[in-house]
């Protein structure tokens, strides 16, 4: 059974025990740190904690399975003594990770960048334990993906791979109720394929199965506007308006407060618009 309330939209906070992920405010290298990140998440609204050891940013370093275990399990044990009620998911598309993972921690979410593809015993050890997976769209590896940005109708084959996805995840195993869906913007797409998937994002959401969306400080936000990660706050909250429109139920964020209250007033205009609805 999912691990959180997906009956009103989640926040989702990324915590990157890494020295390399894209954005520096992610980053945090000591339990200290961690701690204390995930304490401030669930003050500011997070209901889930991404804790994450390998970067998928084009051109970052590899990292063994050995060492990325060490980072995810430092910080998850970080996050668990810190704020035991809130939900955590490990961001990693090893199975040995994920395994190790949850025979040391019991109930995690997997948060699988590959959705399977890089390691498919992932979706056996997902499927066996009986965790949330969250399955994201990307082509190649992140060394490769933006190479492979040759779609004809991007939100059409994103679309029709999770219905291939989904049903291989079922058929291997999974409850239903465990799957989310995550389109991986910024991964294997150009900036212009970001925003035609955003557009149609609602087309994904209408499949049944929750929608996870990511789209926090990347460079489809700073790279138009001329920008940095550090400045692309602001481009950041009007897309995850647009994607609690289009049905998304997960913000997964940098900047929890800010998101946090980007749902709540969502909320709050869509009742509202409820309201109109039935005059």
């Amino acid at each position: 059974m999912l691990l959180v309330d997906l009956s009103r939209p989640a926040v989702m906070a990324i915590i990157n025990v890494t020295p390399d992920s894209f954005y520096s405010g992610s980053r945090a290298c000591s339990a200290a740190d961690i701690a204390d990140r995930a304490r401030s998440a669930v003050m500011a609204g997070a209901s889930i904690i991404d804790v994450g050891g390998y970067s998928s940013r084009p051109g970052a370093c590899d990292v063994d399975a050995g060492e990325e275990l060490r980072r995810v399990a430092e910080g998850v044990q970080a996050v668990r003594s810190a704020a035991p009620g809130v939900a955590v998911s490990v961001d990693t598309f090893r199975a040995e990770v994920a395994a190790k993972c949850i025979e040391r921690f019991g109930q995690i979410i997997i948060n699988d960048i590959s959705a399977g593809e890089l390691d498919p015993e992932i979706i056996s050890v997902a499927a066996r334990s009986g965790v949330p997976y969250i399955a994201m769209h990307m082509r190649g590896t992140p060394s490769t993906m933006q190479s492979m940005t040759d779609y004809g109708d991007v939100t059409d084959e994103v679309v029709d791979f999770f219905r291939r996805k989904t049903s291989e995840l079922v058929a291997a195993g999974m409850a239903r109720e465990n799957i989310i869906v995550d389109p991986g913007f910024g991964f294997a797409k150009t900036a212009e394929q970001n925003y035609e998937l955003l557009a149609g994002l609602h087309r994904l959401c209408a499949e049944g199965f929750p929608v996870l969306a990511g789209v926090s400080r990347k460079s489809m936000i700073y790279k138009p506007l001329g920008l940095t990660a550090s400045e692309a706050l602001n481009g950041t909250t009007a897309l995850h308006w647009e994607c609690l429109r289009q049905g998304v139920k997960i913000l997964r964020v940098h900047d929890v407060r800010e998101a946090s209250q980007t749902v709540r007033l969502w909320e709050m205009f869509e009742r509202c618009n409820d309201k109109n609805r039935t005059i």
